[in-house]
């Protein structure tokens, strides 16, 4: 028994040793690559390396492209809602144009709660970035102003909005509806 286990002993110091030297001899073992090979592994090297530098680019661009989409979006969200309400805006500052100076009748009260509305929706547009054109006794700029009429009149410069028909309006930085006037030739 003594003997078996001897065996097996020595037989395991000679598997280590065996180990041992694949080990040092795999440590030893070196690639070896000729030249046109090297610039070759170089070379896939740069493509790749430029590839991921691209990949990056598009990712980020990609990034500023949504951030701006999105705050589009978020600016001028409002704009199909408002645009229901100039109508009815318009509605209110043809009604109100009715008033008399007799304050003591029916209607005039009934004009004086109008203008309230009136004053309450117009503050709350502005609250979210609606203005009106300014365009009587401008200068004529098509990008604000819509001309349906002209007319001439010799003691206004040529050019001038005369009348102004339908207010315009923007949305912060955005025309969401031209003034329609009359213009002088």
């Amino acid at each position: 028994m003594k003997e078996d286990k001897n065996k097996k002993e020595k037989i395991k110091e000679k598997d280590k040793v065996k180990e041992k030297d694949k080990k040092e001899t795999k440590k030893e073992e070196t690639i070896s690559l000729t030249k046109e090979e090297a610039l070759k592994m170089n070379e896939k090297l740069k493509e790749a390396e430029n590839e991921a530098i691209r990949a990056k680019a598009d990712l980020i661009n990609y990034r500023k492209r949504k951030d701006e989409e999105t705050s589009k979006i978020l600016k001028y969200c409002n704009e199909d809602l408002i645009l229901e309400i100039l109508p009815i805006l318009d509605n209110f500052e043809r009604a109100i144009k009715m008033d008399d100076d007799n304050l003591e009748d029916e209607v005039s009260k009934f004009l004086e709660g109008m203008k309230m509305v009136y004053a309450s929706l117009t503050s709350a547009l502005e609250k979210y970035g609606v203005s009106e054109i300014e365009a009587l006794n401008k200068p004529f700029d098509p990008q604000y102003h819509q001309a349906v009429m002209t007319e001439e009149v010799k003691d206004k410069e040529k050019e001038i909005v005369l009348e102004v028909y339908q207010k315009g309006y923007m949305l912060k930085d955005k025309v969401i509806r031209p003034a329609m006037v009359k213009v002088n030739k």
